[in-house]
C-alpha cells in the first residue's frame, strides 16, 4: 500500500506574525518557518501503519517554493521514503492544491491520503474534502482515531455532538484531528539518513494542473487591540454595563 503525505510550510507557530505596512499579506522575512502543525500529525500517522506492516511506502508531498525542501526533509527524518516537491513561487489556493494532489494519486497509484485537517496560516480547512471529491475517493475528515482493519479503514471523526465512526474503502483521503497522535522528534541518526532519500521535484504546468488564482486578497489586517477591563463596584452596576453597554442580557 502506498500512502501520500501532504505538508505545508508555515510560519512557526509559536511565531507571533507581522502584517505588511500596504496590507498586502503577512511579511514573512525572516520569520521561522515549520510543518504545518496538523500536517506533523498526518506524517505520524503514516509512519506509525508503516511500522505497523500495512504500508510499503510513505511519500512525503509540498507544495510551494525551493525552501519547502527544507519540510519535506523533516518528514523524511520522521520516516517517510521519498519526497515530492510540486515548485510554485506564488500561493496555491485551496482547489489548485487538491487538483495537484488528484494528478499526483493518479500517477502514483496512491492507496491513501493523509492530510492535515487545515493549515494554521489561512485555516481554510477545504483541500481534504476538495481532493476527496475529485478523485471519488470516501473521505474521513476530523479523525481522531484510524486504523487500518481487513483493507478497510476504520475512522473515529470529531463531531459537534461527540464523535462518529465510519468504515471507508481504499483508496481513501484522511484528514488528521489534534487527538489522533502524539508527533515524534526526528532523531540524529535519522536526520543525517535523511538528507540521502530523494525528492522529486516537479511543477503544475508539468502535471498538466492550472493552479490560476481565482480569489483576490483585498486586505490584510492585524486584529483590533483589546481594550482593557472595567472593575465594577457591584453586582448591579454589572447587570446594568451587561443591558446598557454589552447588550448581551
Amino acid at each position: 500500500m502506498k500512502i501520500l503525505v501532504a505538508i505545508k510550510r508555515v510560519v512557526d507557530a509559536n511565531v507571533k506574525v507581522r502584517v505588511k505596512a500596504d496590507g498586502s499579506g503577512v511579511d514573512l522575512t525572516n520569520a521561522k518557518m515549520a510543518i504545518n502543525p496538523f500536517c506533523e500529525i498526518a506524517v505520524e500517522a503514516a509512519i506509525q501503519m508503516k511500522e505497523q506492516g500495512h504500508a510499503d511506502e510513505v511519500i512525503a508531498i509540498s507544495i510551494g517554493p525551493q525552501p519547502c525542501q527544507e519540510q519535506i526533509r523533516t518528514a523524511l527524518a520522521l520516516g517517510a521514503d521519498r519526497g515530492i516537491l510540486v515548485l510554485s513561487d506564488a500561493p496555491v489556493e485551496s482547489l489548485g492544491v487538491a487538483k495537484i494532489l488528484q494528478a499526483i494519486v493518479k500517477k502514483e497509484q496512491i492507496d491513501l491520503v493523509i492530510l492535515g485537517k487545515q493549515s494554521i496560516d489561512t485555516d481554510n480547512n477545504q483541500v481534504g474534502q476538495m481532493l476527496a471529491a475529485l478523485c471519488n475517493f470516501p473521505q474521513g475528515t476530523f479523525a481522531c482515531k484510524a486504523e487500518l482493519k481487513d483493507g478497510k479503514l476504520e475512522v473515529k471523526r470529531e463531531v459537534d455532538g461527540g464523535e462518529q465512526t465510519v468504515l471507508l474503502n481504499l483508496p481513501a483521503v484522511l484528514t488528521t484531528d489534534l487527538r489522533l497522535n502524539e508527533p515524534r522528534y526526528a532523531s540524529l541518526p535519522n536526520i543525517m539518513k535523511a538528507k540521502k532519500k530523494p525528492i522529486d521535484s516537479t511543477s503544475a504546468e508539468e502535471l498538466g494542473v492550472d493552479i490560476s488564482s481565482k480569489l483576490k486578497t483585498l486586505n490584510v489586517a492585524p486584529p483590533a487591540e483589546r481594550t482593557a477591563g472595567v472593575i465594577v463596584e457591584s453586582v448591579a452596576e454589572l447587570v446594568n454595563k451587561l443591558k446598557t453597554e454589552a447588550k448581551v442580557i
